[in-house]
Formats: structure tokens, C-alpha cells, sequence
């Protein structure tokens, strides 16, 4: 599978920056931000990595999935990463983010913002998914919610499932859109090339 790069990094500034991976739950982006975090490190640069699984209920009230809790702390996590920006820290977040207003939300507010766009399809993820054990999020999630769509049955916390309940809204204008089956080594060399300038 090939890389699609789009647009022009942005040029060295005394300000700090954003990396927000993303994509459909299970296509691969934790993985590959944590692998960017520690080949960043060995070359001797700190980043800051912010997931959003493992920081939305630290956001208050924002324990649930429905659609105003989700805006809410989606907002807080991009609140969070701009500060953090603006302290000259480079941050990589860690979030679906399914609507394009989300991560809007962040580029308006972060100058050295980029995207990195994980491509998958549903499929792919669900079954990445399906052997993922209980962690921060709920094991079994895609067929969970496929059963739910089928017959109506309930699943105790389960939230609308993105992929299945509603669209994950992909930004044609991403920085960075990597496609299914990249190879992971692949995928974080790109990524260090693409951006070289923000941390050279």
C-alpha cells in the first residue's frame, strides 16, 4: 500500500506543534502514534502524547457517548493539546475524532497543526478490534454494536460505535493519509520525513 501526502509541512517556528492521528477505533493509530513517541526519542526530541481513551473522563462530567459529551470532550482535548502547543511542546494526540468539526476545532486553535489519517476499512478494524483485549475501551465493540444494529438488543456503556452507528467524516486535505497495510516501520519513517522540519 502506498502513502498519500498531501499539502506542505509547515517551516521551523519558535511555537510548538500537533500531530493528531486518526481514524476509525482499531485501524492502528495508537500504535503508530506510541511508535512515532519513541523514534522521536531516539533522536533526542520529547513528545507529548495525549490519548484520548485514557483522558476523557479526567474531562469532568464527560463519562458517557452521547452526541453533546462526546463534542465536549473532544473540545477539552484539543483545548489541552493547544496549550500544551503553545508552551512549544510537541504533542501527538491519539483520537478518532469522527466529525471533521472536531479536529477543525484544533487547527483553528493550533498554528503548526497537521492531520495524519489512518485509512481503514470497517472490516479491517473490526476484526483488529475483535482480538483486542479489555482495556479503556469496551472488548468486542464492532460486534457489539453490529448485534445491537441487528436486534435491537443492549449493551451496558456501549456508546454509538464509529463505523457502524454513524460515519467517520475523513478530511481530504489531511497532511498525512496513510493507506491500509502499511507497513508500520514504513508508516513512522514517513511520518519522521514528512515533518522533519518541526523538530530538526
Amino acid at each position: 500500500m502506498s502513502a498519500d501526502l498531501k499539502g506542505h509541512a509547515s517551516s521551523p517556528a519558535k511555537t510548538g506543534a500537533a500531530l493528531w492521528f486518526t481514524g476509525l477505533p482499531g485501524c492502528g493509530k495508537s500504535t503508530l502514534a506510541l511508535a512515532v513517541k519513541k523514534a522521536l526519542a531516539a533522536k533526542g526530541v520529547e513528545a507529548e502524547l495525549l490519548e484520548m481513551d485514557a483522558r476523557r473522563r479526567g474531562y469532568g462530567t464527560f463519562s458517557g457517548y452521547s452526541q453533546e459529551e462526546r463534542h465536549g470532550a473532544y473540545r477539552m482535548f484539543a483545548d489541552e493539546a493547544a496549550v500544551l502547543a503553545g508552551q512549544g511542546r510537541l504533542v501527538l494526540m491519539d483520537a478518532t475524532a469522527p466529525e471533521l468539526a472536531m479536529r477543525r476545532y484544533a487547527r483553528e486553535r493550533i498554528p503548526r497543526f497537521a492531520e495524519v489519517h489512518l485509512r481503514c476499512r470497517v472490516a479491517t478494524a473490526m476484526a483488529r478490534e475483535a482480538v483486542r483485549p479489555q482495556g479503556m475501551i469496551m472488548a468486542g465493540l464492532y460486534a457489539k454494536a453490529v448485534k445491537r444494529k441487528a436486534t435491537g438488543q443492549k449493551f451496558e456503556g456501549l456508546g454509538q460505535v464509529i463505523g457502524v452507528d454513524v460515519p467517520f467524516e475523513e478530511d481530504q486535505r489531511a497532511e498525512l493519509i496513510l493507506e491500509e497495510g502499511l507497513d508500520m516501520t514504513r508508516a513512522v519513517d514517513l511520518i519522521l520525513a514528512r515533518f522533519a522540519s518541526w523538530w530538526s
